[in-house]
């Protein structure tokens, strides 16, 4: 897949980032991880992200990515595009990028750099680095210590045409609407904040009408309705989505420090999906928290 024709694929449709299955010591399953992945096909995500944030690619070393992308990469093949998450320092955003590249996976998301204060010109490096280590399609994620300014990202797209996806996990209405007009349709544009769809009617509006959803990981249909909603303009069901189930799934993900995470492994659990427990630092939700959760989820019937 070229760098353009991943583009085209990021530009509609649901995106999401499949869990990392760990057994009870933490070392990853390949087996339940597969099998993840082969319950998630007919629901029609456009594309997966292996290995991302909500798969807990800072918690990977590298042999353990080689193997996550790879699974992935076996079950989804000829069926959903795989792009697998990149980070780090320079240097190891470079080789995870390239080993994904070698692996066969369709492009990457460039995820923030580790523990550091950023220039833009040192983000420019950076990302102009990781691009021109690799022939496929790249997405640079705007969060965290990666806030590219329009004129940064004007620089980059002339200096790497295989920059093709931009993914916002800021918020920043003002900076969006710069970059999105400034770059117009040079890049595919995605919304990225924790638990997208809350934004998503207000990313649609500022010219972004794609996100990844992370509940897609243990509530796939409900996850493709809001979608359909969203992409048709149907106002009352998203309205009724973000009423009775996302606001409340906030407010229970909000009681703890990266729960962002958390609570979908603890979706998926409750749905009889389980993923295993998240790697530390990461920690699980607490009994009563977990009730909570399993409750909202049973007002949505059968997924």
């Amino acid at each position: 897949m070229s760098p353009q024709e991943l583009k085209t694929v990021l530009e509609s449709g649901l995106l999401s980032f499949p869990l990392t299955d760990f057994d009870a010591e933490l070392r990853f399953a390949p087996k339940p991880y597969a099998e993840r992945l082969e319950w998630l096909q007919p629901y029609g995500a456009s594309a997966l992200f292996a290995a991302g944030g909500t798969g807990e690619f800072f918690s990977l070393e590298p042999g353990e990515y080689s193997e996550v992308v790879k699974v992935a990469l076996d079950t989804c093949r000829d069926r959903t595009p795989i792009i697998a998450g990149a980070g780090g320092s320079t240097r190891a955003a470079i080789e995870f990028a390239q080993e994904a590249e070698r692996l066969g996976a369709q492009g990457i998301l460039l995820l923030p750099p580790y523990l550091t204060e950023c220039s833009q010109e040192g983000l420019i490096a950076h990302v102009q680095a990781v691009c021109k280590s690799v022939k496929f399609g790249v997405i640079v994620y705007n969060r965290a210590n990666c806030r590219l300014t329009p004129a940064s990202l004007l620089t980059l797209a002339a200096r790497c045409p295989n920059l093709i996806g931009f993914k916002d996990g800021l918020g920043d209405i003002e900076k969006f609407v710069a970059i999105r007009q400034t770059l117009g349709e040079r890049f595919a544009y995605l919304g990225g904040l924790p638990t997208a769809e809350l934004f998503a009617g207000a990313y649609k509006a500022m010219g972004c009408p794609v996100y990844s959803s992370a509940v897609f990981n243990f509530i796939p249909k409900t996850a493709m309705e809001f979608y359909r909603a969203h992409a048709s303009g149907d106002t009352a069901t998203t309205d009724r989505l973000i009423r009775d189930f996302f606001l409340p799934y906030i407010a229970i993900r909000n009681k703890g420090e990266g729960y962002a995470v958390s609570i979908v492994k603890a979706g998926a659990t409750i749905i009889g999906h389980g993923a295993g427990p998240v790697r530390p630092p990461l920690s699980e939700l607490l009994p009563a928290e977990f009730e909570q959760l399993s409750a909202l989820i049973r007002t949505l019937g059968a997924q």
